[in-house]
């Protein structure tokens, strides 16, 4: 089959595009990639100082403040004055007499129900069919037919009383009869209150110096702008043809496992990306590699559009970041138009059989 869609492609190139060079010497059975080897920049800034660094001398005059001082003029001292107890008048409450607890028994109750008991288990038989009735045989046992035919069980539902409330016995707590009496106790104890007699103040006023002259001096820092520029680092424009597995043009699995509704690379998703894809971009230099994510048929179509193609794109970041030229990557987003399975939207499927459309997967195409 690879070999077949091979030759399809390259018979289509000779007829659809006469001018392109197609691979010299090719071998049956095997296949070619176009490569092509890009431009290479990388972006310069460049700080251009637009204004110098300069001082500028400033004289500060003395500053004096006139401040209030608040200073003793009788200290404080304490007088003591006795405070007697006071009583108060409580009630307290008691229990007189009390009266012991009262029972009642409640009988059992019982509830009508069924059950169903199987008298006859489920079997089956040898039957003899009629005969066909374009039987070309004088015979007519000879288009007859046997069928081994099965019977359900037979039930039969019997009535039954089963237990709804067990007997029990009702306890009702007996009354009790309350006393009072009266008790005059101390409300507060007698005392000592220790009074302060506060210290007396007065103001004065008196002018202090608060920073003595001096000079500043103020550091105008220079003024640069950034200017972006971009260089070429190498030149690229070479094409090539370079044979490749024939596997490897044909979508391939990348064994992604996505959290629910997100494009974020796992740790675990990144440790795949490294050790498949970079080893197969490191060995075929300048070959266009394109990432097609795929979701099942559950949610609606646009939003699953889009998840596809925010987790086909978030593969392609991650390979730019890795130093791969963006140009050599193509990021396809399918949501649920490509189906492996019959679960479109309404059929009934196992989880088992929606996970076979949730999908990541690469191949190689022409630069």
């Amino acid at each position: 089959m690879k070999k077949l869609l091979l030759f399809g492609a390259l018979i289509g190139a000779a007829f659809g595009m006469q001018a392109q060079d197609l691979p010299t010497n090719p071998e049956p059975g095997k296949c070619y990639v176009r490569c092509t080897t890009p431009d290479i920049y990388e972006t310069q800034t460049v700080q251009i100082q637009k204004t110098p660094a300069y001082k500028v001398l400033k004289t500060v005059p003395a500053q004096y403040e006139t401040q209030t001082e608040r200073v003793l003029v009788k200290e404080a001292s304490k007088k003591l004055r006795i405070i007697p107890a006071t009583y108060k008048t409580e009630t307290v409450s008691y229990v007189k007499s009390t009266t012991g607890s009262s029972l009642r028994i409640v009988p059992a109750t019982f509830a009508n129900d069924s059950e169903t008991v199987e008298t006859k288990s489920a079997y089956a038989v040898w039957e003899l069919g009629a005969p066909a009735p374009d039987c070309a045989s004088s015979n007519p046992d000879d288009c007859r037919y046997w069928c081994y035919k099965g019977y359900p069980a037979e039930y039969q539902t019997v009535s039954i009383r089963t237990l709804a409330t067990d007997a029990r016995v009702e306890s009702t707590p007996g009354g009790s009869a309350n006393g009072t009496y009266t008790v005059r106790v101390v409300d507060q104890p007698a005392r000592v209150v220790e009074e302060e007699i506060p210290a007396e103040y007065g103001n004065i006023t008196k002018t202090v110096l608060v920073k003595d002259a001096s000079t500043t001096e103020e550091v105008i820092p220079a003024t640069y702008t950034t200017v972006s520029k971009e260089v070429l680092k190498q030149k690229g424009g070479l094409t090539t043809w370079r044979e490749v597995e024939c596997a490897l043009v044909e979508y391939q699995a990348l064994p992604i496992n996505w959290n629910t509704n997100s494009a974020t690379l796992t740790s675990a998703a990144k440790s795949i990306i490294d050790t498949r894809l970079m080893p197969l971009l490191a060995q075929n230099p300048g070959v266009k590699l394109e990432i097609a994510s795929h979701t099942d048929s559950r949610g609606g179509s646009t939003s699953n559009q889009d998840l596809s193609e925010r987790r086909a794109q978030a593969v392609a970041n991650y390979l730019v970041s890795k130093g791969v030229n963006n140009s050599l990557l193509v990021a396809n987003g399918f949501g649920e138009r490509r189906l492996k399975n019959r679960c479109a939207d309404g059929v009934s499927c196992t989880e088992r059989e929606h996970a076979a459309n949730r999908r990541t997967e690469f191949r190689l195409i022409n630069n």
